[in-house]
């Protein structure tokens, strides 16, 4: 009589960590700002960057306000998610006069100038999914701001 005897299941290795996501410097974003805004200083860069991310701030909400948090840097994770969600979502339009009205001398012009040189260079960023799913929970019109075609179905 041949007795066999139970083997222990060879264990399975535990998969590959994911590489840990790496969120952009600081002095990374701002000078990606910079560039894309053709500021002549870094402080310049640093001020837009604060205004339109607090801007921002205010109608990105839920997972995707979560997710952009953890995919920017720290300090502009931290003028995203410091911001009460806005009443109602702003037309592309509203925004960028909201961004306006908080730098002073600025006119529509130049608040969508600052407008696009920061939100233009997030996509590469933080990732073209993750501004997807922003741009899809934000009224028509963004995309432009985003330095995306606005690729909405016509009526």
């Amino acid at each position: 009589m041949t007795v066999t005897v139970p083997t222990m299941p060879t264990p399975t290795p535990p998969p590959a960590a994911a590489p840990a996501a790496t969120r952009p410097s600081w002095p990374h974003l701002v000078e990606q700002v910079r560039e894309a805004g053709r500021y002549p200083t870094r402080p310049q860069a640093e001020r837009v960057i604060r205004v339109v991310l607090s801007a921002l701030g205010g109608h990105v909400v839920g997972d995707e306000r979560v997710d952009l948090a953890r995919a920017l840097p720290e300090t502009a994770a931290r003028v995203v998610a410091a911001q009460i969600p806005a009443p109602r979502p702003l037309t592309a339009a509203e925004f960028v006069d909201s961004v306006a009205a908080r730098v002073e001398g600025a006119t529509p012009a130049t608040a969508r100038w600052d407008v696009s040189s920061v939100l233009s260079v997030l996509p590469p960023l933080v990732g073209d999914d993750l501004i997807t799913r922003i741009l899809d929970r934000l009224p028509p019109g963004y995309a432009l701001l985003f330095g995306r075609a606005d690729l909405t179905p016509a009526a």
